[in-house]
């Protein structure tokens, strides 16, 4: 028997950005005894990782090449940008993306965002990574439309960000093995969907009652609502009973009345 059959684990990957830690607590609350191992990847390569059985699940952003996985959408972020504090733009609420055709946009190599249209103007050259981008901000080279978990993510003092209302979103996703759907994966799928201990898929529930002894309960719950029902119908019936009935009375003194034969002149 092998180590992994005696102390059953799970490897759950995540990109930069997601926060699975309220998760996490779940998991260790419900499920004591299997420890949950995060393992970090970049966006890129999440898929990879899934299909390397490098985890057991992971919180990806789409789009992702679907191929041999399963994926449930959980929530699409804010899109903003990232701008110097100074910058003109940190005094208003929001910028619409046609507000950026003027300045120069960052286009790191591990961008997220779907564009169809990306707004600004380009950089002689694309940074590497998003963090290196930042760092670009900060130095006034350019400006950087990221989803507001990676604008935190990489938080300076001297940046800001503000949202890009027309921008594409950035939807996070948990995703796994389609042919490898565990029982740690369906409780996994459970907690991210908000069930309860009593309503995660795959726990058994409290048998139902048999008819038998629910028939039993029903007769045993209708019986005394008949005896008080009768007890109290007898009461009134023999209150009235014993009691003059005036219209009775009257009634026999008509009928005496019209059978008394008349007497004749």
């Amino acid at each position: 028997m092998t180590s992994s059959e005696e102390t059953p684990s799970f490897r759950l990957a995540y990109v930069p950005g997601v926060t699975p830690g309220k998760w996490v607590r779940i998991w260790n609350e419900r499920l004591p005894g299997v420890p949950l191992t995060l393992v970090g990847v970049s966006a890129a390569e999440a898929s990879d990782a899934l299909r390397g059985r490098a985890a057991d699940a992971g919180l990806v952003r789409l789009p992702i090449d679907r191929t041999d996985l399963s994926a449930i959408p959980l929530y699409a972020e804010t899109t903003v940008v990232v701008i110097p504090k100074d910058h003109i733009m940190a005094a208003v609420d929001e910028v619409p993306a046609a507000d950026l055709a003027d300045d120069i946009v960052l286009h790191p190599l591990d961008d997220v965002l779907d564009w169809q249209d990306r707004p600004g103007r380009p950089a002689n050259e694309r940074p590497a990574t998003t963090a290196d981008a930042v760092e670009l901000v900060a130095a006034g080279v350019g400006l950087l439309v990221v989803p507001q978990s990676l604008a935190r993510l990489h938080h300076r003092k001297d940046l800001t960000y503000r949202p890009v209302p027309d921008a594409p979103e950035s939807r996070v996703a948990l995703s796994w093995l389609e042919d490898e759907t565990t029982d740690l994966v369906e409780e996994f799928i459970g907690i991210v969907r908000g069930r309860t201990v009593n309503s995660t898929r795959g726990r058994p529930r409290t048998p139902a009652q048999p008819k038998a002894k629910r028939a039993e309960t029903g007769d045993a719950r209708r019986k005394p609502a008949a005896g008080r029902a009768a007890g109290k119908s007898g009461g009134k019936s023999g209150g009235k009973s014993g009691g003059k009935n005036p219209r009775s009375g009257s009634a026999g003194a008509k009928a005496a009345k019209r059978g008394k034969p008349r007497r004749r002149p």
